[in-house]
């Protein structure tokens, strides 16, 4: 299935001017959540089925700031693979992404900020930072938070 979206284009400073992309759908996530911060989400085909608790309260369930920290960084790690290939850098084996998602309160309400912390052990600092800075570019996550929230992305 093909997709389009409208995208206004500013540059030409006419906010009316739109540009058809197409995208082909690769997968769909379902899920059904009830019961918010401290109810349960299940995935369609069960392969996730997870309690949720408010983060700092009783509880033993995960909350969402975990599983978009934990859904981020895979995918990252994911796009830092990819880019491993296509720069033609081996990647260390035990590289590893430490991901932070703060849950904020600030003048406009509720926002998210986050950091990833890679650790690419034994890798020079060079090609380290072309495969962050690549990964960080085709990252679908990255894609979706650029401009929208704080991030940094540490080399550890």
């Amino acid at each position: 299935m093909l997709k389009t979206k409208n995208v206004a284009d500013r540059s030409l400073g006419n906010e009316l001017a739109t540009l058809q992309l197409e995208k082909k759908v690769l997968y769909t996530a379902k899920v059904h959540t009830t019961g918010g911060r401290d109810g349960a989400s299940r995935s369609s085909d069960g392969r996730l089925d997870i309690k949720h608790s408010t983060p700092g309260a009783a509880g033993t369930g995960t909350n969402p700031e975990q599983l978009f920290a934990a859904g981020w960084s895979a995918c990252f790690e994911g796009a830092m693979q990819l880019a491993a290939r296509k720069l033609k850098v081996v990647l260390p084996a035990d590289f590893a992404i430490d991901a932070e998602v703060d849950l904020c309160m600030g003048g406009d309400g509720y926002s998210l900020q986050a950091r990833l912390n890679v650790s690419l052990p034994g890798l020079e600092r060079e090609a380290a930072e072309a495969l962050t800075n690549a990964a960080h570019e085709t990252c679908p996550y990255s894609k979706a938070t650029r401009g929208n929230i704080d991030v940094v992305i540490n080399l550890v």
